[in-house]
């Protein structure tokens, strides 16, 4: 049986995305990072990412982190990949290209797309996207974005999905890097393709689960 460690207000809904696409049998053991917690030392605290049991599976002390079975892997879009080549099915890469290709779409995530997107996200989240500061930084981020966006859009052109004709794990975790991005419409309105993209990925059952359970967890 896989276990993730993780909430999925955090990066492991990469990861369980991918097992609810596919269908597959997980537990999901709840792990709050610890920034959101008083005193996440304390003998009461709930479960998290500074508690001696969750540092003994990752003592980077990050989540989310998966075990399956005796392999214990770490970062979101690592684990995101390999559950889809373990477990995903036609989600999963078919050749070697394939695999690249979901690779090279969560480096493109990762590096170039996530920390802008953070960057809009935090501000509006914490109803700061109308002062100075929060505009300054929500602008600085859609500049930074129009690049990979631009790439994606360009590559989306006469496609609905990102590879092999498909909805795919490289769909999963540049779709998640995406969401990050949303709050600020603008960001995205010059990209009608990618638009419509990331609305086919969040149309999909598995993702809509996924988010119901996110949105019951604390904020």
């Amino acid at each position: 049986m896989v276990t993730i460690y993780g909430v999925l207000r955090s990066r492991a809904t990469r990861p369980v995305w991918v097992m609810e696409e596919a269908g597959a049998a997980y537990d999901l053991v709840p792990v709050l990072q610890s920034y959101r917690l008083p005193d996440p030392t304390s003998a009461d605290a709930p479960l998290n990412t500074a508690s001696l049991a969750f540092l003994k599976v990752n003592p980077q002390g990050q989540v989310p982190a998966l075990v399956d079975g005796s392999f214990t892997l770490t970062e979101s879009m690592a684990t995101a990949l390999y559950l889809a080549r373990v477990y995903g099915g036609d989600i999963g890469p078919r050749d070697a290209r394939e695999e690249a290709e979901a690779t090279q779409w969560a480096f493109v995530g990762a590096t170039s797309i996530e920390g802008p997107g953070l960057d809009i996200l935090y501000p509006y989240a914490k109803g700061e996207a109308q002062t100075p500061e929060g505009a300054a930084k929500i602008s600085a981020a859609s500049d930074a974005l129009q690049r990979p966006f631009a790439r994606i859009e360009a590559h989306l052109q006469g496609r609905d999905w990102l590879m092999g004709g498909r909805f795919t794990v490289a769909d999963i975790v540049l779709a998640e890097c995406v969401r990050y991005t949303q709050p600020h419409a603008p960001a995205l309105a010059p990209f009608p393709a990618l638009s419509a993209w990331i609305a086919r990925c969040q149309a999909r059952p598995a993702f809509k689960t996924m988010m119901e359970r996110r949105n019951a967890e604390p904020a």
